[in-house]
């Protein structure tokens, strides 16, 4: 029984690249432990479980979180897994990005202060 892992590159390392993130602005942030090699394995289309995919999209949830003025998270739509991986569960190929417009002004923005506080960052 062979089963493929593999699945190429990842809307997930679309994302990071569109918000101007890192693998480390995402492990940095992460209320969970994640590792580099985790986020890059996803980035890269490694097919991971449900746990690993949820823990990613929260993650990634967290690192645009931080950087969003309290009046940009009102409009902020947070990423699923179905948003993030070509082989999830309701995953759409046609479906047009959620936050394009939060997305063109924050690429050059860094995590705020009082959230790395919140989180227990700092």
């Amino acid at each position: 029984m062979s089963e493929e892992r593999d699945f190429g590159p990842q809307p997930l390392g679309t994302l990071l690249e569109q918000w101007g993130l890192s693998n480390h602005d995402m492990v940095e942030v992460s209320p969970e432990q994640l590792t580099h090699k985790q986020v890059q394995r996803a980035s890269l289309g490694r097919k991971l479980t449900l746990k690993m995919k949820q823990k990613l999209s929260r993650s990634i949830n967290f690192a645009v979180w931080g950087r969003l003025t309290n009046e940009e998270r009102e409009n902020f739509v947070e990423y699923f897994p179905k948003h993030l991986f070509n082989y999830s569960k309701g995953f759409d190929a046609q479906a047009t990005e959620i936050n394009e417009k939060l997305m063109q002004s924050l690429s050059d923005r860094r995590v705020r202060r009082d959230f790395l506080n919140e989180i227990g960052k700092v």
